[in-house]
C-alpha cells in the first residue's frame, strides 16, 4: 500500500471536482493528481527513490499538497518541516534524517539554504506561478511505487536542536487508518467542505484536513495563517461544513464582534489542547455548532480518542479511542488502574508510530509491551469516557503548538551572561499555557535582550515571552529544579 493510492483513487472518480483551494485558486481531484505524478517526475530526475527522506517547508497552499502525494508516489519519506524555523532547527532536522532535498516556499530560501548548508541536502524552492509552469513541462510519472503497510511515509519532528530532535516515523499504514478513521467518524463526504486552518506540516492538520479529506473525496479550502476575521470570511464564501482547530481559534471567534451566523457548520473539532469547559458551551451556546473535542499526539497519527457527536457526549472529555484502538490508565507498576484514579495514559493500535528515527533506546522507552506510554495523565469513568488531566512530562502547549523546555533553556545558556536557565509554562487566557524563563545571571543583562536572543534563534511560538531573574532556584535535594514550585511562584 502506499498512502498516495488515496490521491489516486479519488480523482478516479471525482476527478473534475474541487478538491484543494485557496482563495481564487483551486484545484481538482485530477489535476492534483496529475501535478503529484509530475513532482514525482521530477524527484526521479533529481534522483529521489524509495525510502529517500524529502524535507518540505511548505505553508498552508495547494502546492503542500502536489508536492507531499508526489513525494510519497516515489515511495520517499516525507520529513514536513514549520516553515518558520530557523536556520539552527533546520540543520538540525535535515541532518538528522539525512534528508537529499529540502522542498521550500521561496519566501523563506535564504533560510532555507542556510540551514541545509553543510548538510548535503540540495534545496529547492517553490514559486507561485513558475512551480505549475515547470511541472508542466515535465512527463507525468503515473506509477505509484508499492509501499509495505510497515514501511515509513512520514517523520515528524519534536522540538529540538543540534542532535537532540527525535524523528517520528509515521508509516504508510499509520496514517492510512488514521485518516480512514476521522473520516468515517465525522461523516466526511463529497459534499463536505473542511476548513484547512491547521498547519499542514503538523501531524494534526495533515491527517484531519488533508488526508481525511481526500480519503472522503471532500474539499479542503486552505487559511495559511489564521486570523479570526479571515476565518469568518472564508466559513461564509466557501459553505465550511467542519471546521477543526485548537482552542485559541474558537476563543479568537467569540471574541471577534463580527461573528455571528455559522449554521452551514455541521461538526467543529477541537484538539492539541484542553477545551476549556466555559469556552466550548459560549461557542456553542452562541453558533449552535457541537464541538467535538479528541485527544492524541503526533506518535499516534495523531488521534487515539475523541468524543462523539450526539447524545453521548461528555464536554471535558476526551471521549474513548477510536476505531481498533485501545486506551487505559496505568500506574507506576504499569498495571491498569480502577475507574476514577489518575495515572498515565497508555496506547495501543494501528495508530502507535513505528518508532522514533535511528533512536532505539528512545523508542523502547515508550513503547513497552505493544503499549505507547504517552507521558500524559488521566482518568477514565465508569462509562469509558476518558479525561485528560495533566502533562507528566514538561511539555509547554502554547496555542496547540509543543514547545519543549530544554530546547529553549540550551538557547538561553548560550549568552554568556546566563548562569542557569528554566523554562516553564504558565497558565494563559487565550494560548492555554504561555513560555516563560526564570534565570540565574553571572554578567547583567536585561530581560528584553535574553528575549529577543532567544527570537532570534527559535520559531516565534517558542520563545519565552516571560523573562525573570532570580538570585537562586528552588532545589530537590538532588539537585534537579522544582519546575512546578518555579510555575507557581510565577502565577502569585
Amino acid at each position: 500500500m502506499n498512502l498516495a493510492d488515496r490521491l489516486r483513487l479519488a480523482a478516479e472518480r471525482l476527478a473534475g471536482r474541487t478538491a484543494v483551494t485557496l482563495d481564487g485558486a483551486q484545484l481538482t481531484y485530477g489535476a492534483m493528481e496529475l501535478m503529484s505524478a509530475r513532482v514525482a517526475a521530477l524527484l526521479r530526475r533529481r534522483g529521489i527513490g524509495a525510502g529517500d527522506r524529502v524535507a518540505v517547508m511548505l505553508p498552508n497552499v495547494p502546492e503542500f499538497a502536489v508536492v507531499y502525494y508526489g513525494v510519497l508516489r516515489t515511495g520517499a519519506v516525507v520529513v514536513p518541516l514549520d516553515p518558520l524555523l530557523r536556520k539552527r532547527e533546520i540543520a538540525a532536522y535535515v541532518g538528522d534524517c539525512g534528508a537529499r532535498l529540502l522542498i521550500a516556499w521561496h519566501a523563506f530560501a535564504e533560510t532555507a539554504e542556510a540551514g541545509t548548508a553543510g548538510t548535503g541536502a540540495d534545496c529547492f524552492f517553490v514559486v507561485p506561478g513558475e512551480f505549475p509552469r515547470l511541472l508542466g513541462g515535465m512527463a507525468a510519472e503515473r506509477e505509484i511505487v508499492p509501499r509495505s503497510a510497515g514501511d515509513t511515509a512520514v517523520i515528524h519532528y519534536t522540538s529540538g536542536t543540534t542532535g537532540r530532535a527525535k524523528g517520528i516515523e509515521l508509516t504508510h499504514a499509520n496514517l492510512g487508518s488514521n485518516a480512514a478513521t476521522v473520516s468515517r467518524m465525522h461523516a466526511l463526504g463529497v459534499d463536505d467542505v473542511v476548513l484547512g486552518a491547521l498547519p499542514l506540516y503538523h501531524s494534526f492538520g495533515q491527517t484531519c484536513s488533508l488526508n481525511a479529506a481526500v480519503h472522503a473525496g471532500a474539499r479542503l479550502t486552505l487559511l495559511p495563517r489564521f486570523e479570526a476575521g479571515r476565518a469568518l470570511e472564508v466559513i461564509r464564501r466557501d459553505g465550511v461544513t467542519v471546521f477543526q482547530g485548537v482552542p485559541t481559534m474558537y476563543i479568537a471567534l467569540l471574541d471577534h464582534p463580527g461573528a455571528s451566523d455559522m449554521s452551514l457548520l455541521r461538526v467543529c473539532v477541537s484538539g492539541g489542547a484542553a477545551m476549556p469547559l466555559d469556552v466550548l458551551r459560549a461557542y456553542e451556546t452562541r453558533f449552535g455548532c457541537p464541538i467535538v473535542e479528541g485527544y492524541g499526539l503526533s506518535e499516534t497519527s495523531p488521534v487515539a480518542a475523541t468524543n462523539r457527536a450526539g447524545p453521548g457526549r461528555r464536554p471535558g472529555s476526551i471521549g474513548w479511542p477510536v476505531k481498533d484502538v485501545e486506551m487505559k490508565v496505568v500506574g507506576e507498576d504499569g498495571r491498569e488502574l480502577p475507574h476514577g484514579q489518575v495515572g498515565e495514559i497508555i496506547v495501543r493500535g494501528p495508530n502507535v508510530m513505528k518508532g522514533y528515527w535511528n533512536d532505539p533506546a528512545a523508542t523502547a522507552e515508550v513503547i513497552r509491551d505493544g503499549w505507547f506510554h504517552t507521558g500524559d495523565l488521566g482518568r477514565v469513568d465508569g462509562d469509558g469516557f476518558f479525561f485528560l488531566v495533566d502533562r507528566r512530562r514538561d511539555v509547554i502547549i502554547r496555542g496547540g503548538y509543543t514547545v519543549y523546555p530544554r530546547e529553549v533553556e540550551e538557547v538561553l545558556y548560550e549568552h554568556p551572561a546566563v548562569r542557569q536557565a528554566v523554562v516553564v509554562g504558565i497558565p494563559h487566557p487565550e494560548l492555554g499555557e504561555e513560555v516563560a524563563a526564570v534565570v540565574t545571571l553571572r554578567a547583567p543583562v536585561g530581560p528584553d535582550e535574553l528575549r529577543d536572543f532567544a527570537k532570534e534563534r527559535m520559531a516565534a511560538y517558542k520563545y519565552p515571552r516571560r523573562v525573570s531573574f532570580t538570585d537562586e532556584l528552588p532545589m530537590t535535594p538532588t539537585g534537579k529544579v522544582l519546575k512546578r514550585t518555579l510555575g507557581l511562584s510565577l502565577n502569585e
